[in-house]
Formats: structure tokens, C-alpha cells, sequence
């Protein structure tokens, strides 16, 4: 019988796992943008709240740089999503 491994997914929004992302930084990708590229790792509607804190600290262990020196990329508009309806009204 085949155990059931768990996975550990830590961009949600994207569903990668925690393997995945070490693995793109042992390959030379070792800041948020550059995964950002690789893995759209915050660039789901949560636009990196629910997994960039950790990607960040993964990146730290493995750059040996405090989480504060790391970049943490660019949110860009919009940070929160806004339904198109509301951008489409008459201001009137």
C-alpha cells in the first residue's frame, strides 16, 4: 500500500510546495523576484501575503543574510483585489 505523503504548499494561490521553492534556490534563483519569475510564487489574488514571509526566511537560511537585508519584491497594484465592477462605475 502506497503512503500518502503530504505536501507542504506553501504559495497556496499557485500550490507550491515548499520542495519546489528549495529547489529553484539551490539552482541560483536566491531572491523573491527572481522566484517570483520562475514560480509566480505572489502573484496569486493574495499577492504573496500567505506565502511570502516564509519564502523569505527560506531564502535567509539559504543566503545566510538576515530576513531584513532580503528585498521582497514588488507588489504591484492591485494589492488587494478589486472587482472589476467597482473600477468600471460612473463617478458621478
Amino acid at each position: 500500500m502506497e503512503e500518502n505523503k503530504k505536501a507542504n504548499i506553501i504559495c497556496r494561490c499557485e500550490e507550491i510546495e515548499i520542495d519546489e521553492i528549495r529547489k529553484w534556490i539551490n539552482a541560483g534563483y536566491t531572491n523573491f523576484e527572481e522566484l517570483k519569475r520562475i514560480l509566480r510564487v505572489g502573484m496569486g489574488p493574495c499577492q504573496g501575503r500567505g506565502c511570502r514571509d516564509i519564502i523569505l526566511r527560506e531564502l535567509s537560511k539559504a543566503t545566510g543574510k538576515p530576513v531584513a537585508d532580503l528585498l521582497p519584491g514588488v507588489i504591484r497594484p492591485p494589492v488587494k483585489p478589486v472587482k472589476a465592477k467597482l473600477l468600471a462605475e460612473d463617478n458621478e
